[in-house]
């Protein structure tokens, strides 16, 4: 090989590298500036002494880690398990019953008319360009005393008389629904753009019950999106501060009003950091389960999240 050419075969590849790092740089520089430090700053300031006003100092320590465990001055309290449970329950429940309901939507926005369909996917997402805040005000007042909601509930006897359905559990679960349902639908409804209709030709050929050609020919088919939606739904809806604030009235308190408490009222920096920690800790275990479980649904396959 002449040396002018292995001389110019190195020109290019480095004004292909220089190209790639001035391209990616920005990018790069946004990632580390705005994301790799401040969760570094967060781990370090969950391993600090809480100071007299709040704010983490020296030395190190693992005060925030024994609190958080539940350890104080008083003794052991279940409190922050607890609420560690409450928060995946309510996570489980909100996700299962958007799941259930995008289903049904996104397969029949599917089978409407081309020209109906961008309208019907806009009157999905629409709800949500609202503040989240002011949609959590509407649906207190919708389940407050004394509304028709209320009312029907202490009709069919299930809530006492001159009480409503907020502040409860119910309440923060029907909040989580409502704002997380578009991303469950969107995922959904691209996955069945793609459906195969052939294979449930198929098997409703082969005398399948309904239900058993869903999980053999559709359900297979929507996993991807299934998957994505779940996580887009999950993922935020653990660490949600917003509705259970509002609609819980304290009640029901997750695991993200226990972080905004500290960095707040509580004035614990360091408890609240070893607090987000541990959300996110919870939240890297949940999806590496989610891809685990996909990639058994998938027959194998690696569902990519």
């Amino acid at each position: 090989m002449p040396p002018s050419f292995e001389v110019s075969r190195r020109s290019l590849k480095w004004r292909e590298t220089r190209h790639l790092l001035l391209t990616t740089a920005p990018g790069a520089l946004w990632i580390v500036i705005f994301l790799v430090l401040p969760s570094l700053y967060l781990v370090s300031m969950a391993f600090m002494t809480n100071g007299p006003y709040g704010q983490p100092g020296m030395p190190l320590s693992l005060d925030a880690f024994r609190q958080l465990a539940g350890f104080g001055f008083l003794g052991w309290s279940p409190g922050n398990l607890y609420t560690l449970l409450r928060s995946i329950w309510q996570t489980i429940v909100a996700t299962g019953l958007v799941v259930v309901l995008s289903y049904p939507i996104a397969y029949y926005i599917t089978t409407c008319r081309a020209s109906l369909r961008p309208i019907m996917l806009l009157a999905v997402v629409v709800p949500s360009w609202t503040n989240q805040v002011i949609r959590t005000f509407g649906w207190m007042n919708l389940l407050a005393p004394e509304t028709p909601l209320s009312d029907a509930a202490q009709f069919l006897g299930l809530i006492p008389e001159h009480m409503g359905l907020f502040p409860s559990s119910f309440a923060v679960t029907l909040g989580l629904v409502y704002n997380f349902l578009p991303f469950m639908v969107l995922p959904l409804y691209a996955a069945f753009e793609k459906l195969d209709t052939t294979l449930i030709e198929a098997a409703i050929d082969l005398y399948a019950s309904p239900m058993r050609a869903f999980w053999a020919a559709v359900f297979p088919q929507t996993l991807p999106g299934l998957l994505a939606g779940v996580v887009l739904v999950a993922v935020p809806a653990f660490g949600m501060y917003v509705v259970p604030e509002l609609l819980g009235g304290g009640r029901s308190m997750m695991i993200g009003n226990l972080v905004a408490g500290q960095f707040t009222g509580a004035s614990n920096w360091p408890y609240g950091a070893a607090a987000a920690l541990l959300m996110l800790a919870a939240t890297l275990i949940g999806i590496f389960l989610l891809r685990r479980l996909g990639k058994r649904a998938g027959g194998g396959e690696e569902v990519v999240i």
